[in-house]
């Protein structure tokens, strides 16, 4: 009788030991597939989301996935996906600031040439109006110029130069706008001193032309001819079939008057004539 009874303890202590580490053994290999199973079913909800139209939620996966592995490959991936994400929904803000945090946090990630171009872009598309503030140009800028340095033989150098051209457009336009101001309050010398700015700083824009006459004008006006004929010298020199020129010229030659040729009829149906010969 005593041994039934041991016999049934010992079966009872056995099953209650079996039933307790099952579901354990259960519980922790569910655990060791599940993180890495996690990271890429998070990462590709980040990325269904970007492709069907909703970057916010997108961007809140894309950081969910970087932290889940900050260590491996995906987490450097992951971080870039969300600046991209908050960029193209226009939150240029959180763009740089998750740009920032990745490239101080990756380095050498491979991935690096973009993550800086986009920051200039970010900053590039803060720009807004000719009246507003000049700091969103300088540091989108700054950030082209970095990339042209770094990363010569790249489309984003390309790219970048094209960008710093554009903005050195509107950086003119604001200082022709101030210097515009100036000339309306006789407020001569502010006047000269952003004409020459544009001059020198920004030699390649359409402002560079407009700016010399205006300095032409000034002089001229104030009564310092041999510096007004200096500027239409130069303005002549360089840009002699400029309306602006022209403009220029007429402040010394008072009855200068632009010629226009005209052709009588028989002439110009001569010319119709060649022209549609070369299509025959």
């Amino acid at each position: 009788m005593k041994f039934i009874i041991k016999l049934s303890l010992v079966f009872l202590i056995t099953f209650a030991l079996y039933s307790c580490s099952k579901p354990k053994e259960n519980i922790s290999l569910i655990k060791e597939i599940t993180q890495e199973e996690e990271l890429i079913t998070t990462y590709k909800k980040a990325l269904d989301s970007l492709n069907k139209g909703d970057p916010y939620y997108a961007s809140k996966k894309f950081l969910e996935t970087e932290m889940l592995f900050p260590q491996s490959d995906w987490a450097p991936k992951s971080a870039l996906m969300a600046a991209y994400s908050y960029y193209v929904q226009d939150y240029y803000a959180e763009s740089i600031f998750h740009l920032e945090r990745y490239l101080n946090t990756y380095p050498n990630d491979t991935r690096v040439s973009y993550g800086h171009f986009l920051l200039a872009m970010s900053h590039y598309q803060k720009i807004v109006g000719e009246k507003n503030d000049l700091k969103p140009l300088m540091e989108a800028r700054d950030k082209f110029q970095f990339i042209i340095e770094t990363y010569p033989n790249t489309d984003f150098a390309v790219d970048s130069k094209f960008k710093i051209d554009l903005i050195n457009e509107i950086m003119a336009s604001k200082e022709m706008y101030i210097a515009r101001h100036y000339v309306k309050k006789k407020k001569w010398i502010a006047a000269i001193n952003r004409f020459k700015t544009i001059i020198e700083d920004y030699e390649t824009t359409i402002y560079v032309e407009e700016s010399i006459h205006r300095l032409v004008e000034i002089y001229y006006y104030l009564g310092l001819l041999e510096e007004s004929k200096k500027y239409a010298s130069f303005l002549g020199y360089n840009y002699g079939s400029s309306q602006w020129y022209q403009a220029s010229y007429k402040l010394f030659n008072k009855d200068y008057e632009k010629k226009i040729v005209k052709l009588d009829k028989k002439e110009k149906k001569g010319i119709i004539k060649k022209f549609k010969k070369l299509f025959e």
